[in-house]
């Protein structure tokens, strides 16, 4: 089982920290939002037949409209910004930028109005008052980021760090951060896979639409699309989107919970030097410390958390 754990990790690691070094492949002969929408379409549908082949039952009407919620939130806002911004910006960056979303999670979460409506004494404890570790977090966290892109601005070298890119990519954080705590109280099937596969087909019907209203269709040249292109496209397919998170979802039955968080520290550290050794991206002094600054405020703020949630499921009824 241990062996099992490592090699599940190990595959979450690589694969979701190289995902992002795909899409930058993808993106360069495929417009993005149609590249993106295939990916989850095609990804949603294979989940989706499996599990209900498999067994689970069909979702309710709730079920669908929640994961409708989810898919527009992580995939079309959060997935969506981030294949526009890897035209512009490196995929190293960009899965660091994308790893800074717990900032805004806690940031939300603190201010939500409907903090107060909890499900669950244990949601409750969960979502207490953050600890002075989380405020320091945050704080050391967007320091991090203007770390990251101060000397473009100081310079006005836009080459050197695309500002319009970086907008996109912060944007992509937040919705992805109110996605995820969405989905914290959303009423979802009770398969995670099956779950998955829904968020995945709206999703991608909504990057789709996305697409089809920025023009995407008049850019699409077929005949013009590389090679490295599609095999970056069927990469985020089978890899990135169905053995990926399979892994991960055994993972959450089987491993350790800080245990399987690591992948948020790791996935950017993987993308940033994948993209230095595979596509000669940027690896310079500034954006090694930013990195640093970024997942160390990510990890001072998931401390304290994490202690509650351990504190919320052993005072559980049901769990003595």
């Amino acid at each position: 089982m241990k062996a099992r754990i490592w090699i599940a990790l190990i595959t979450v690691y690589i694969v979701w920290g190289s995902t992002y070094l795909a899409i930058r492949f993808a993106v360069e002969t495929m417009p993005p939002f149609l590249m993106a929408a295939t990916r989850f379409l095609i990804a949603g549908a294979i989940l989706y037949a499996w599990r209900r082949a498999s067994g689970d039952p069909a979702p309710s009407r709730i079920e669908w409209r929640s994961a409708a919620l989810v898919g527009i939130f992580l995939l079309v806002g959060g997935n969506g910004s981030v294949v526009w911004a890897e035209q512009r910006v490196p995929s190293g960056i960009a899965a660091l930028m994308v790893g800074s979303a717990p900032l805004w999670m806690v940031l939300i979460d603190a201010f939500s109005p409907f903090a107060a409506l909890r499900t669950s004494a244990a949601r409750r404890t969960v979502n207490a008052k953050p600890a002075w570790q989380t405020y320091l977090g945050v704080a050391l966290g967007f320091s991090g980021i203007v770390v990251l892109i101060g000397p473009s601005i100081l310079s006005g070298n836009s080459q050197e760090m695309d500002l319009i890119g970086i907008a996109a990519l912060v944007l992509a954080a937040f919705l992805w951060a109110t996605g995820s705590l969405y989905s914290r109280e959303a009423r979802l099937p009770a398969s995670p896979l099956l779950g998955t596969g829904m968020e995945m087909l709206v999703g991608g019907a909504g990057l789709l639409i996305l697409g089809t209203f920025s023009g995407e269709w008049g850019r699409l040249n077929l005949p013009a699309v590389s090679s490295a292109s599609l095999l970056s496209l069927g990469y985020l397919i089978v890899f990135g989107s169905l053995v990926g998170y399979a892994a991960y979802t055994w993972l959450l039955r089987s491993a350790p919970t800080p245990l399987v968080s690591t992948y948020a520290y790791v996935n950017p550290l993987i993308a940033i030097f994948i993209g230095n050794l595979l596509a000669s991206e940027p690896l310079t002094a500034h954006i090694l410390i930013s990195t640093a600054i970024i997942l160390g405020a990510v990890a001072l703020i998931n401390t304290p958390r994490k202690q509650r949630v351990v504190q919320a499921v052993q005072g559980s009824p049901g769990n003595d």
